[in-house]
């Protein structure tokens, strides 16, 4: 894929080469995917918090594609054992975009484009590296999302919201403020959108972006048999695990 950007070389989200790089290695994956029937349904973003972006070298979140294929219905059973690496669960937030957002935005755009917000659980397989090419060649390790209820969030308000995570029955200590660990779900969509611009794509209306971890990565073991994910007053998803 040939890639383009709004944005000047020094301020592109893929001045970094090896950002470059990962990116179009990881736009492969995705374009022969989609050329095998795969749906895209939208964007992950992922190593936000500053520990992650210093372990890095980077200044930005990477930012990742999801397709149809990776969504399990909410309460599904994942077989650990199938995973090559570390299995690893994710509270995040699920963002959804009501309007195209073009890059080269301003914050307070692509807060207006954010329409509604619910509760997701994502599941990724971890062969821990520092090199931020390898992880994104990889799609940022993602295996599964599982999709809670979305609710009307004009501009993605999160001020009132709690997150709730049990894990086997057992509460998960989750930050009061709910983007503590991700940063702001404006920024994060308009970096998005800077990020796909730079690949000679636009975030559309009705893609999803999973914000991030709202909790420290949770890894999966032999003993864990189910994850809840609660975003009051909006919902819950579950996932189990054999």
């Amino acid at each position: 894929m040939t890639m383009t950007s709004t944005t000047s070389p020094a301020t592109s989200p893929l001045a970094d080469p090896r950002l470059a790089r990962g990116m179009a290695a990881q736009m492969t994956l995705r374009d022969r995917a989609i050329a095998e029937g795969a749906r895209p349904i939208g964007w992950k973003v992922g190593f936000s918090t500053p520990a992650a972006l210093a372990k890095l070298g980077t200044k930005a979140p990477l930012v990742g594609f999801m397709l149809d294929r990776k969504v399990l219905a909410a309460g599904a059973t994942v077989a650990l054992s199938r995973f090559s690496g570390a299995p690893v669960a994710e509270p995040e937030i699920v963002v959804e975009i009501g309007t195209d957002l073009p890059g080269g935005c301003d914050e307070a755009t692509a807060r207006a484009a954010i329409v509604a917000l619910g509760p997701a659980i994502e599941l990724v397989d971890v062969t821990p590296s520092d090199d931020p090419e390898a992880i994104l060649a990889g799609d940022i390790y993602h295996r599964h999302v599982v999709l809670g209820p979305r609710a009307s969030r004009p501009g993605g308000v999160t001020a009132d919201l709690v997150s709730r995570v049990l894990r086997n029955a057992t509460t998960v200590a989750t930050p009061a403020d709910v983007t503590a660990n991700t940063g702001g779900l404006a920024m994060l969509v308009r970096h998005v959108a800077d990020t796909v611009a730079a690949l000679g794509l636009t975030l559309r209306a009705g893609d999803l972006i999973i914000a991030g971890s709202i909790t420290a990565p949770l890894a999966l073991t032999a003993e864990d048999r189910m994850l809840v994910h609660a975003l009051d007053p909006i919902g819950e998803v579950s996932v189990r695990f054999a």
